[in-house]
């Protein structure tokens, strides 16, 4: 294959004609004709590292033929080739390669938040598996309460089977068995994070209940209850709002509030009531007395602090309303109505816009919308009761 035919390969290859090929290296397209009609059979060095720079073949290949004919690696010469092809694309063309070039952004940003919540999931764990291992030490075992929710309900079956049936049902095994269905059920019907992250949290507490010592701080049953029951409570909020659990009743409860989109922390209190009761009638009523109030304190406690299914209306006064449904539609899955109105004071045109959102997105949404709009006003409005679709995001 001569010079020429070479040249020809690369204005075939790049689709170019010649004199474009020539303005493009600054030579007369005379010079290039000459080339391709094998008129002049060698080009200098020079011209030939030119071309190599501009298209990316191989001076080597150009001026002898030897391969290879592409230089792959050389990013200038992409860049070239690259800024050549947007110029030749439509509006449409570029704003869909745009969009793409964005999202890569949109992932990195994912990855690197992603990461910071595992952390921040992992972290929960650990301190609420510490704090718990405490509350049970300082508080709970001086007090003499009776366990509740599946460690309950293990020890009642393995005192039953030893005191009624000749045989015990060991309250390890009870625990195993009761917990290993619901984890299975939340694994496929809440998530396998958090699934995995609340049997972190069980094994983590159960290893620092092994590992640590620590001293009870009260000799009185009332204040042990109180300040117990608090704690218990406060460290349930932690490993929840790190999207995790203490497993057990907890899997049952978040699986059901999952599906039916409300707290249902006050269905767990009479379950661990009901358990605490049978525990009385069998084995004495002052301990079963003092666990109740202890398990009230506690669920009131996670009720308290615990808003995931509480919801809120926004009511938003503004005179940007498009732009801001634009921004809040982008990222929120609820609905969002506009309505026209005229400012009382200032007889100015504006809008209300209304929409219902879960309590913990509140904030987030507010500083959305005020990168919108500085001057917007919002109303916070407690939603008592809503019928209807609402979008309630997944536990990860």
């Amino acid at each position: 294959m001569s010079i020429g035919e070479r040249i020809k390969v690369i204005l075939e290859e790049k689709q170019l004609k010649q004199v474009d090929f020539a303005k493009k290296l600054g030579i007369s397209a005379n010079y290039v004709n000459l080339l391709v009609n094998n008129k002049k059979d060698s080009i200098s060095e020079t011209l030939a590292k030119l071309i190599e720079e501009t298209y990316g073949y191989s001076s080597a290949w150009i001026i002898s033929g030897i391969e290879p004919k592409l230089i792959c690696n050389d990013m200038s010469y992409l860049k070239s080739e690259t800024i050549n092809k947007i110029k030749r694309m439509s509006d449409d063309e570029i704003l869909a390669i745009l969009a793409f070039v964005n999202s890569f952004d949109e992932i990195k940003k994912l990855n690197k938040n992603k990461k910071a919540r595992t952390l921040v999931t992992f972290l929960c764990v650990l301190i609420s598996a510490l704090s718990q291992a405490y509350v049970i030490q300082v508080f709970i075992q001086p007090a003499n309460l009776l366990s509740s929710g599946f460690t309950g309900v293990a020890i009642l079956i393995e005192k039953i089977t030893s005191t009624y049936f000749g045989f015990s049902f060991s309250t390890s095994l009870g625990m195993i068995v009761l917990n290993v269905p619901v984890a299975i059920l939340c694994y496929k019907n809440i998530s396998p994070r958090f699934t995995l992250f609340s049997l972190l949290q069980v094994f983590l507490a159960s290893l620092f209940l092994k590992v640590c010592q620590f001293q009870p701080l009260f000799n009185d049953i009332l204040l042990n209850i109180t300040f117990g029951g608090v704690s218990y409570g406060l460290m349930a909020v932690l490993v929840l709002r790190g999207n995790a659990s203490t497993g057990g009743t907890d899997f049952i409860a978040l699986y059901i509030s999952n599906k039916k989109g409300k707290s249902i922390w006050e269905y767990v209190f009479v379950f661990n009531t009901l358990i605490l009761m049978i525990f009385g009638s069998m084995f004495g009523w002052i301990h079963a007395g003092y666990s109740i109030l202890f398990q009230f304190i506690s669920t009131k406690t996670i009720d308290s602090f615990y808003h995931r299914y509480e919801r809120v209306t926004l009511q938003i006064t503004t005179k940007k309303s498009k732009e801001i449904v634009e921004a809040y539609i982008q990222y929120y899955r609820h609905g969002i109505s506009c309505v026209e109105a005229i400012g009382g004071y200032s007889k100015q045109p504006m809008n209300l816009l209304h929409t219902v959102v879960s309590s913990y997105e509140v904030q987030d949404i507010i500083d959305l919308m005020k990168d919108v709009d500085p001057d917007l006003i919002v109303n916070v409005i407690k939603t008592e009761n809503f019928y209807g679709g609402f979008y309630q995001q997944p536990i990860e």
